[in-house]
């Protein structure tokens, strides 16, 4: 049985920084990093800089100085670090050639208060040692990076500062993202849901896919529940949560089903998101869905014969037009078409979304 009740869905907010350097040899900077809170890149660095960039303007204008001295000092230190990082792994394994040495680190804020912090190494794209802030001690990933870890640990120096990073500097500066960047960070936006039928391609069935898009925060719950109380899981394929380009969020989430469950029951798409009062519930409606992609094959069929009379007519009148006046010389047509604008094209569509209509021209 289904609870109509809208669930009340965990935030997790996080401070995330990602590096990675380069031996020489190669044409892009020898170093790249960027750094995001929640998903949103709010700096960048590369090596061809003098001094990182700051890219959300809330943060300067906001928390001043103070926020961007402190990150700019972890940038330029990570900088040194991971170039030591490198050079001391390439000089281990006496290799030659070009090698990546990459970390992978921040931390996490639960809403209850529950805390998180982590690093990974990579070198080659292949995890080689990470950092346990608990016991202060680093965890190799293959033998072969045995040798890191006791490096890493004989430096009390640099490791104190790398956990003083990871304990609570990193916190320190994810609360005041939370507490400057409210209207950016803690904002809600409603998803919107469109039911898009298409033939399964490995069955006689149909697969109709919900996709919900345009939500933020990024935490949702998409379900398909059939006869309005069972909770379905065989024949359901759920894609990732994926960024728009707009710092919101879509996701796909398809279900298969045959002519003869399509005959006996119904079925309806759940969503439930910090930004609804209660959980959405969009009803499939086989019929109503094959209706709309007739119609909406006619429209176009309909709007291609109208822009062939018309493309038609101008060529006729142009013909014309150069048999009367031998020196004019046509000027070259642009031909368009827009049939995009068509709002038959998608079912249940609160707002007009083009990866939706995409997916509807895929139908078979």
């Amino acid at each position: 049985m289904v609870d109509d009740t809208s669930l009340v869905l965990p935030r997790t907010h996080s401070l995330q920084y990602f590096a990675v350097v380069t031996s020489e040899g190669t044409k892009t900077p020898e170093y790249v990093t960027v750094n995001m809170v929640d998903d949103v890149q709010y700096s960048y660095y590369d090596s061809t800089m003098e001094k990182p960039v700051l890219l959300l303007d809330w943060m300067n204008k906001t928390m001043g100085r103070k926020f961007w001295d402190i990150r700019i000092r972890y940038i330029l230190h990570g900088h040194d670090i991971i170039k030591w990082s490198l050079r001391n792994t390439i000089q281990h394994f006496n290799h030659t050639g070009v090698h990546t040495y990459q970390h992978a680190g921040g931390c996490e804020l639960d809403d209850d208060g529950t805390r998180r912090a982590h690093l990974y190494h990579a070198y080659d794209g292949k995890d080689f040692v990470s950092l346990d802030v608990d016991t202060m001690t680093w965890v190799a990933a293959v033998l072969q990076a045995v040798f890191y870890k006791h490096k890493r640990e004989a430096d009390t120096a640099l490791q104190q500062i790398t956990l003083d990073y990871h304990r609570q500097d990193c916190f320190q500066l994810l609360e005041w993202c939370l507490q400057y960047g409210t209207e950016t960070l803690q904002r809600k936006v409603r998803p919107a849901v469109t039911l898009i039928q298409r033939k399964a391609r490995e069955s006689a069935g149909t697969d109709v896919i919900c996709h919900v898009t345009g939500f933020y925060p990024r935490e949702v719950e998409v379900n398909w529940i059939r006869d309005g109380e069972a909770l379905l899981e065989d024949g359901v394929w759920s894609g990732e949560v994926l960024p728009n380009g707009d710092t919101t969020y879509q996701l796909r989430k398809t279900l298969t089903v045959s002519p003869e469950d399509q005959k006996k029951h119904s079925y309806s798409c759940q969503v439930d998101h910090a930004s609804l009062d209660e959980k959405m519930d969009v009803k499939w409606v086989p019929e109503a869905a094959l209706n709309m992609g007739f119609v909406a094959g006619g429209v176009l069929a309909a709007l291609g014969l109208i822009i062939a009379v018309i493309i038609g007519v101008h060529i006729w009148k142009k013909r014309a037009s150069g048999a009367r006046s031998p020196d004019y010389t046509p000027a070259q047509t642009k031909e368009q078409s827009d049939a995009s604008s068509n709002p038959t094209n998608s079912l249940y569509c609160s707002r007009c979304d083009p990866i939706a209509e995409k997916l509807m021209t895929q139908t078979e």
